[in-house]
């Protein structure tokens, strides 16, 4: 039986914000169907960027991305959205001004038809976000803003869910609840990426994981593999932290 081929394939990705300073500097990385991968690594190592170059947000200048069998390199944003992958920021994930109900609606853009079904299976992975289904998005509190951002992703069905920073900011209860929830989304199939600075808590509930530094992946392996290499504690988990 041969193994799966990979959902994204990542492979000697160079990629920065302007000319002549590439942040990523030859970056590999896969995910599978169905797999919860986490990417940690210290401040500026390019987590991040990685997130925004898989999503179209950057054009590598080098190296090649494959998603789900096509080569995405040079696609826009809403092309690759078409494609069934949905990306998070960690700021600006919500439109404030419109309510709980109509971010929901602006999730599902690309689809036809009626929405009262999808709307109805998010609101039951989010049961707080429907006592605030009327609310102005700006109003939330942060946990809830981070939710519905979620929740508006998961309104275009994706087959891969990236997710930069979900839990920055919030108290350590909230973070709980989002990396629960994080948990229940990817039991139903959604392979997702999980950019997170709390390095221990994500590589415990990850399949995979990846520590870049300065640009690239130096260390991969199982979540409880990773948690447990001296090196990476040493260099990357001693606070718990690695942004």
């Amino acid at each position: 039986m041969t193994d799966p081929a990979p959902l994204l394939r990542v492979e000697d990705v160079y990629a920065g914000y302007i000319n002549d300073l590439d942040i990523l500097q030859g970056v590999n990385f896969k995910i599978y169907p169905g797999e919860l991968v986490v990417v940690i690594g210290p401040n500026g190592a390019g987590k991040s960027t990685l997130a925004k170059t898989i999503f179209g947000l950057l054009t590598p200048r080098r190296g090649t991305i494959v998603f789900d069998g096509k080569n995405i390199v040079g696609l826009k944003s809403n092309q690759i959205v078409q494609r069934g992958m949905c990306y998070v920021p960690q700021i600006a994930n919500v439109f404030p001004s419109l309510t709980v109900d109509e971010n929901l609606e602006m999730g599902a853009f690309v689809r036809s038809g009626s929405l009262k079904e999808l709307k109805d299976r998010i609101y039951a992975l989010f049961p707080r976000l429907v006592e605030r289904r009327k609310q102005r998005a700006g109003t939330l509190s942060g946990g809830e803003r981070q939710q519905l951002a979620m929740g508006r992703a998961l309104m275009l069905q994706p087959k891969l869910l990236i997710l930069d920073e979900p839990s920055a900011a919030l108290s350590p209860q909230l973070v709980n609840s989002v990396f629960e929830l994080i948990k229940r989304i990817n039991s139903e199939g959604i392979s997702i990426i999980l950019v997170e600075q709390n390095a221990r808590k994500a590589l415990a509930m990850a399949d995979r994981g990846y520590v870049l530094e300065t640009g690239r992946d130096r260390f991969e392996g199982s979540g409880p593999d990773l948690l447990n290499d001296p090196k990476v504690g040493e260099l990357y988990l001693g606070a718990g932290r690695g942004h």
